[in-house]
């Protein structure tokens, strides 16, 4: 009986999870109630406060969740390629369509600035995202040097498209066209 009540509380964690997750990208986290949340996801507020321990709680395993998913997307689109700066471009260009579908973009780029606070969405930024881009852009060719600061420019122009794609969703692929350019400007002028 304990797998099966552990197997039950997992799930009911992951349906509070993806209610939230839905509820914050649709309505903002400051307008979702916990009590809202419970009743979408047909538990008690006693179970949300169980497996998340506040609001806050809440939107922090929310927000790790999609940048989790992010990062899982950018992984898969960069593959194992031969030439790293394929593998760069297809992992650029697989952001951008991971973090303008679904809630990612709200979650990630609107509300958890303000919900976690500056530091703490860029250290969670960091270490689902930026890490993958830097080592990209390093085994692409990017002097060490200069390597944090193209990771950090480019990271915040691939943010600032993916803000642009919410209001733009038709220019999808002319921000992809740009992508491209910025890239392969990038890695042009700061290859060893």
């Amino acid at each position: 009986m304990p797998r099966k009540s552990a197997a039950v509380a997992a799930e009911t964690a992951r349906s509070i999870l993806r209610t939230a997750t839905e509820l914050f990208a649709a309505e903002g986290f400051g307008q979702v109630a916990l009590d809202q949340v419970a009743g979408a996801a047909g538990v008690t507020r006693g179970a949300v406060y169980h497996h998340y321990r506040n609001k806050y709680g809440l939107f922090t395993a929310v927000a790790a969740d999609c940048q989790a998913a992010v990062a899982k997307a950018v992984v898969g689109a960069a593959g194992e390629q031969a030439d790293p700066v394929t593998s760069l471009r297809n992992g650029c260009h697989g952001f951008l369509d991971a973090i303008t579908t679904g809630a990612a973009a709200r979650i990630l780029l609107v509300e958890a600035p303000a919900v976690l606070g500056w530091q703490q969405w860029r250290a969670l930024d960091a270490e689902h995202s930026v890490v993958h881009l830097r080592d990209a852009l390093a085994e692409a060719g990017v002097e060490l040097e200069l390597l944090d600061a193209t990771t950090a420019q480019l990271s915040g122009a691939m943010n600032e498209a993916a803000l642009w794609l919410i209001e733009e969703p038709d220019q999808t692929a002319a921000a992809h066209q740009v992508l491209d350019r910025l890239i392969d400007s990038v890695i042009g002028r700061t290859v060893r």
